[in-house]
């Protein structure tokens, strides 16, 4: 299971990375210079978010499958909190532009969750185990 999860991951993450290429470009263009600051920190900041992810997930499946939704779900509510309080940290700043980078964050987000959604259907992997034994 952990393969099949490493290889729609990294798929996710390529799609990720030509969403962040694309975002990066238009925030380039359409802002400037500060909306480019913005969306880099945005994309550095998704990935690591979504590096911190795979580890916890690679790490509770070391101790069994059950572990696994345990784990993905912290990371998750971990990430969530985490990015609340840099979206309100972020708002008023000056250095770069907060709705670039918050738009960044989110178009990520979703291109990510969602491509990662598209492989998993597409996967012909069974979520229950036979023992083989019948």
């Amino acid at each position: 299971m952990l393969a099949h999860f490493a290889s729609m991951a990294r798929r996710s993450a390529t799609m990720t990375a030509a969403a962040a290429a694309v975002m990066v470009g238009i925030c380039a263009i359409v802002g400037g210079t500060k909306s480019l600051i913005g969306a880099a920190i945005a994309t550095a900041l998704v990935a690591v978010f979504f590096g911190i992810s795979l580890a916890a997930v690679g790490v509770a499946a070391r101790f069994g499958t059950q572990a696994i939704m345990g784990a993905a779900a912290g990371s998750y509510i971990f990430k969530i909190l985490v990015m609340v309080i840099l979206f309100g940290e972020f708002s008023g700043t000056s250095a770069f532009s907060a709705l670039a980078f918050g738009l960044t964050a989110l178009v990520l987000v979703f291109a990510y969750d969602g491509s990662l959604i598209l492989w998993w259907t597409r996967t012909k992997m069974l979520y229950v185990e036979p023992d083989g034994e019948r």
